[in-house]
């Protein structure tokens, strides 16, 4: 029988992908009452989840009105992205020194996944002007599996688990839009993907560390770009003067 802390896991994973791949935008209210009913739970696990999204920084508790999603400030982005591609490019160096045949198999694999989902992305943007929030997380996790599987390798568990952190730290569906930007980060991230293969494969220390590092925050760097074009995104300031008392 499920525990009331793996409800709770399952809980917290669902939740994590719908706000990280922008199904609930940042601001919506989720509320106990509603999420019992939806999972079919009770509000412990319930609470316990939202209490761990919290710690991730992707929701906060607002006295009165429930749990908020969260928006981060365009700082707060834009700090997210360097750990990531300071952590991202350590653990890529560590891996390229002891990465195997069946280790590439298994990147090859996962760039397959996320090279088969891109190219639907791409499409279905081109075809309907927007972005599907359920493709867009699949296309998330598989990106994520590359990744991880580079962290995998490097056998680095701290610094895994704060990269991690940092990476969930994103920007819900406002963003997401089918503009040709976007579709340029989509084609950067499957080139950039490739590269970081070939030089774990050739066992370039300095290259998978370089590469990897560039590949965040290149993508760091267009996402802001968009940002700033459709207003996703408060700077600080602007985030402390929407805070509820």
């Amino acid at each position: 029988m499920p525990t009331e802390s793996t409800k709770a896991d399952e809980v917290a994973l669902i939740l994590e992908d719908e706000i990280v791949s922008g199904a609930l935008e940042p601001g919506i209210v989720l509320r106990q009452e509603q999420l019992s009913e939806r999972f079919g739970v009770s509000r412990t696990p319930i609470r316990e989840a939202l209490r761990r999204l919290a710690a991730l920084g992707l929701v906060t508790f607002v006295p009165n009105r429930g749990v908020r999603v969260q928006a981060l400030s365009r700082e707060e982005l834009r700090e997210a992205f360097m750990v990531r591609a300071e952590l991202e490019g350590l653990a890529t160096e560590i891996a390229a020194s002891r990465i195997t045949p069946e280790d590439l198999a298994a990147l090859d694999e996962a760039e397959r996944k996320f090279s088969t989902l891109t190219a639907e992305l791409r499409r279905r943007a081109l075809d309907n002007g927007r972005q599907d929030p359920g493709l867009f997380g699949e296309w998330m996790r598989a990106n994520h599996a590359f990744h991880d599987v580079i962290y995998g390798v490097a056998q680095v568990p701290l610094i895994e688990r704060v990269a991690k952190s940092a990476r969930r730290t994103f920007m819900g569906q406002t963003i997401w839009t089918g503009r040709a930007e976007l579709d340029e980060l989509y084609a950067k991230n499957e080139l950039q993907h490739r590269a970081i293969r070939e030089a774990l494969a050739a066992g370039s220390v300095a290259g998978a560390r370089a590469l990897a590092r560039e590949h965040v925050l290149a993508s760091g760097r267009l996402i802001e770009a968009v940002l700033e074009q459709v207003g996703g995104a408060p700077d600080a300031s602007e985030r402390r003067l929407r805070e509820p008392a």
